[in-house]
């Protein structure tokens, strides 16, 4: 069933973009439901930045459809959407409370307005006391904390998050995620783009994973984990690194000593996997758990991958 316009805030259809003789997004579908956090996904090159700029009328197609805040025309609705790129898009040599001061006034908000949102907003981010630097003399992640308050700071009902967590430490890893939450809550939509797959965990409720230019993987995130089934034994233990490397029916072991995440193999027993464990290590704690997003991500990638080799080798 096709979403109409009162339930999504991007709708692409059979969308393509060259360059040259590079096709960059090669007729991709996707669609993403209003009031969601919604993960884009995919490995270097693959054409995340480019659905991006595509959807949001940086670039011009060279086919298929957008929808945009329910317009055709993504200018015409650019004011109603905050767009953090992954590149710095701040000016080096302003300070740091004009210049979020400046980005607001352009989008319709008057001067009072404007500097009473670029103080709130560098209150939130924990730079009130860097309003008169200039925005050049920042850490790398302090302008990131700065180019998210300019893309949210006029309340926009789309944000478009490009590899948002770039250069932030745990503290602020933490902090932008309450503030992406936050925007969620009040009604928002959020596109995120990342390679960070605990990001995803924590935050999408649906993803799509594309590779050189086209989609893999779509859909409501919980969904696509419980149909992978519970496939994945996790375990905390006292023992030998390595104790549970070579357990029957385990394809892929990632042990770290105290920790281990044992993918099991198609039919293989669950029961007697985990009493293979018991056998060899002394169990703090053991479970048996849906895939972790980055597994099912490697797992597609691969696939898709090896699909493409295949077709060129022939």
């Amino acid at each position: 069933m096709t979403p109409d316009s009162d339930t999504h805030s991007l709708q692409c259809r059979q969308l393509v973009k060259r360059f040259a003789t590079t096709t960059a997004v090669d007729r991709l579908d996707l669609t993403v439901p209003s009031g969601t956090i919604f993960g884009l996904l995919g490995p270097n090159g693959s054409g995340k930045t480019t659905t991006i700029r595509t959807a949001l009328g940086i670039y011009v197609p060279d086919g298929g459809t957008i929808e945009l805040l329910g317009s055709r025309d993504p200018l015409a609705v650019r004011g109603r959407v905050g767009y953090l790129p992954e590149e710095r898009g701040l000016y080096p040599k302003m300070k740091v409370g004009e210049q979020l001061a400046f980005l607001a006034s352009i989008r319709d908000l008057d001067q009072s307005e404007s500097h009473r949102r670029a103080g709130a907003w560098l209150e939130r981010i924990g730079l009130a006391a860097n309003t008169h630097s200039l925005t050049g003399e920042l850490s790398k992640g302090m302008q990131q904390k700065v180019q998210f308050a300019a893309a949210v700071l006029h309340d926009p009902e789309l944000i478009v998050l490009d590899e948002p967590f770039s250069g932030l430490d745990p503290v602020n890893t933490k902090l932008l995620q309450e503030l992406i939450l936050e925007q969620r809550a009040r009604g928002a939509t959020v596109i995120l783009s990342t390679h960070r797959m605990e990001q995803v965990e924590a935050l999408c409720e649906s993803i799509c994973l594309i590779h050189q230019g086209r989609p893999v993987l779509a859909g409501n995130l919980a969904e696509i984990k419980a149909g992978y089934g519970r496939n994945t034994v996790s375990v905390e233990y006292r023992g030998a690194a390595g104790a549970l490397a070579d357990l029957d029916g385990v394809r892929r072991c990632e042990d770290t000593g105290h920790e281990a995440r044992l993918e099991l193999a198609p039919e293989t027993d669950a029961q007697a996997v985990i009493r293979a464990v018991l056998d060899r290590v002394s169990v703090q704690s053991v479970r048996l758990e849906h895939p972790h997003i980055e597994e099912i991500y490697l797992e597609k990638v691969g696939r898709h991958r090896a699909g493409a080799a295949e077709v060129a080798a022939r």
